[in-house]
């Protein structure tokens, strides 16, 4: 399946309603792909961090809003968060922020099209 051999720590795989829309808003972003055998596409952001997007077994219904509580995070690299919030409002994806945190970062939240929340960080 892989094209690039495994050299991150860190992955999430995400369930999507739409694999090539969501490969587009990906790769929008600035994530790289890495290999694509259905139903899973291997994306990595800045050499450090593998998101797989997965399309669910026929039936598999994806209903109701995704991952409530939880932020998918990514350091925003030497761009920064501003760009990685521009690239986003041209895909028209919802933005939050940046804000800047107690603990010295700042950070974005991106929504994906389907409802995931990317967190997006630089040094403050």
């Amino acid at each position: 399946m892989d094209d690039k051999p495994h050299t991150t720590r860190l992955f999430v795989k995400l369930l999507v309603t739409d694999a090539p829309a969501s490969v587009r808003f990906y790769e929008g972003l600035g994530f790289e792909r890495i290999a694509s055998v259905p139903p899973i596409i291997r994306l990595q952001w800045g050499g450090e961090s593998d998101v797989y997007l997965v399309s669910p077994p026929a039936g598999l219904k994806l209903e109701g809003k995704k991952g409530t509580g939880v932020l998918v995070g990514f350091r925003a690299g030497g761009a920064g968060v501003d760009a990685v919030a521009q690239k986003a409002t041209a895909l028209g994806a919802p933005v939050e922020g940046p804000h800047v945190q107690p603990w010295y970062t700042r950070e974005i939240i991106i929504t994906d099209p389907d409802g995931y929340r990317l967190n997006f960080i630089e040094p403050a």
